[in-house]
């Protein structure tokens, strides 16, 4: 396990379920103390819940990264609970648990696009900014955002969503020169098509392994796979990177 997170208070958002549960589960065994933040409120709860019968210093809050109160309370509490804000992981997202629309351009409604781009979008700008405070006041702190490697190679269809990923590494790559000064590091992750849901069907199975002939390591992509790079970006060992994204794909996208 990487060292450095023990009693770091990370925040996870959209960590009640698939990958940022994964998430969330690894910082709290590597001894950080986790805010589990989720749309689905009941959801994060039993996480911090699962946490807490570990051993773990854990809270569950229900938070729409849409809204930018819903934001600021998720900040204020986690500072109140806690006292400081080390890592912030940008991981709410609108796919795996909402169904979009995955047909082309002349198929999107505009109002799912605008939807999208609340949360894939609009949320980090949300997030970051109530985190700065505290972070800046500080003068450390961890933003990991979460992108996709359909942003680096494109893909047809879902051109909204694919869209707002790609405009995650810029949002990356900006907020890392603004916050420099600070000493606040910013990076991403980019997964590649992940096997995240907790009780997948036949169908999701099947189309997870299609993407496998894509790979030059074959074989369908876990949330376990994203837990180590995860670590290492939210850790001492990475803190003279900023403005990286690293793609998680098994090969898919190279850098």
């Amino acid at each position: 396990m990487i060292e450095g997170l023990k009693d770091k208070v990370v925040i996870v958002t959209g960590g009640g379920h698939g990958i940022g549960k994964a998430y969330c589960l690894a910082f709290s065994g590597a001894g950080a103390k986790v805010v589990i933040a989720d749309i689905d409120g009941p959801a994060a709860e039993q996480v911090a819940t699962q946490l807490k019968e570990a051993g773990a210093d854990s809270i569950g809050l229900r938070v729409d990264v849409a809204d930018e109160g819903s934001t600021k309370a998720m900040a204020a509490e986690t500072v109140r609970r806690f006292g400081r804000i080390d890592v912030l992981i940008n991981n709410a997202a609108i796919f795996a648990t909402i169904p979009i629309n995955r047909g082309g351009i002349e198929s999107i409604d505009p109002q799912e696009w605008d939807r999208l781009m609340a949360v894939n979008l609009k949320g980090l700008f949300f997030c970051v900014r109530a985190v700065l405070p505290t972070m800046r006041g500080q003068k450390a702190g961890k933003i990991i955002n979460i992108s996709s490697g359909t942003a680096l190679t494109g893909s047809a269809g879902r051109i909204h969503y694919v869209t707002s990923k790609a405009g995650v590494i810029g949002f990356t790559r900006t907020l890392a020169r603004e916050l420099g000064d600070d000493n606040i590091q910013v990076n991403a992750i980019a997964p590649g098509s992940t096997l995240s849901e907790e009780n997948p069907s036949e169908e999701i199975i099947r189309f997870r392994q299609t993407r496998v002939q894509d790979r030059a390591l074959k074989r369908v992509q876990l949330p376990k796979d994203l837990v180590g790079p995860m670590l290492f970006l939210a850790s001492p060992l990475s803190d003279f990177m900023t403005g990286q994204t690293i793609a998680v794909d098994g090969g898919v996208a190279f850098l």
